[in-house]
């Protein structure tokens, strides 16, 4: 396994870059398909912040992408808080895979929403780009959670179409598909 620590505005020590490594081995050991793992160490630059050290892991395998962000007002204090989370949403990416494959689950419970027109200009800030995979709406909601987003675009393996998968305010998930 490939594991890479980078640093943004601010220089990586081999201490730190140690304690890093080590924490975050320690996280994988309850994954076996990874492929690299890429750990990022920031300082925000705003003195009003006092969580301002910031590190980011991110976990690519077989499985679904795996992407936790923590803050705190030290940076080993941000890598432990960062491996909690990684641990926990790995562990319940486990879960969520075993419960499917005894149960079978290909539940759907989701319905598109009404879409809403937005009265006010907007500015669009970042473009972004990436592969889209076929899958299920179950394996795009898991993978929308191990990245800790809110939606998640991809292609329906069933359908071949473009579809959206969102986490709705109630805790349930909705499933945009496109008529026709």
């Amino acid at each position: 396994m490939q594991m890479i620590v980078k640093g943004r505005n601010i220089n990586v020590t081999d201490p730190l870059h140690d304690h890093a490594v080590e924490k975050v081995s320690k996280v994988t050991r309850y994954f076996d398909r990874i492929i690299k793992t890429e750990i990022v160490m920031s300082v925000e630059k705003n003195p009003k912040i006092q969580d301002n050290q910031v590190v980011e892991v991110t976990i690519h395998s077989s499985w679904p992408l795996i992407r936790a962000k923590e803050s705190a007002s030290d940076m080993y204090q941000a890598i432990d808080l960062v491996t909690d989370k990684l641990e926990r949403r790995i562990k319940q990416m486990k879960a969520k895979v075993i419960d499917r494959a005894q149960h079978g689950g290909n539940s759907r419970k989701a319905t598109a929403p009404a879409q809403e027109e937005a009265e006010e200009e907007f500015r669009i800030v970042r473009s972004k780009s990436f592969a889209l995979k076929p899958m299920t709406p179950e394996e795009a909601a898991l993978q929308m959670d191990l990245l800790g987003h809110t939606f998640y675009v991809f292609i329906n393996a069933d359908t071949g179409d473009t579809n959206v998968v969102y986490k709705r305010r109630d805790g349930n998930y909705g499933l945009i598909e496109p008529e026709g």
